[in-house]
């Protein structure tokens, strides 16, 4: 599943720069995630960082309207990362 940040966002920029891929950006309000390019950090961490960072509890959270298995958020990383090699 992609995550999703949610309206307890304090726009702290904590998160934007920790994403490694580039997934986070400045919406109408408050900061949110491209579901095309959240991973929650599969390939590069074993805990999202954005959620690790983030001063506030439960303000990223699993996102229930984007279902994706390990493999899939896998795929994406592999599509994400390494598109040259494939």
């Amino acid at each position: 599943m992609a995550l999703l940040i949610t309206k307890k966002c304090i726009n702290c920029d904590m998160c934007e720069p920790e994403c490694p891929n580039q997934a986070i950006l400045m919406g109408e309000d408050i900061y949110q995630i491209d579901t095309d390019r959240c991973t929650e950090c599969v390939g590069h961490y074993d805990v999202p960082t954005c959620q690790q960072v983030c001063p506030i509890d439960n303000t990223i959270v699993v996102d229930p309207q984007h279902n994706e298995t390990n493999e899939q958020l896998w795929d994406k990383f592999v599509v994400l990362h390494h598109a040259d090699r494939l």
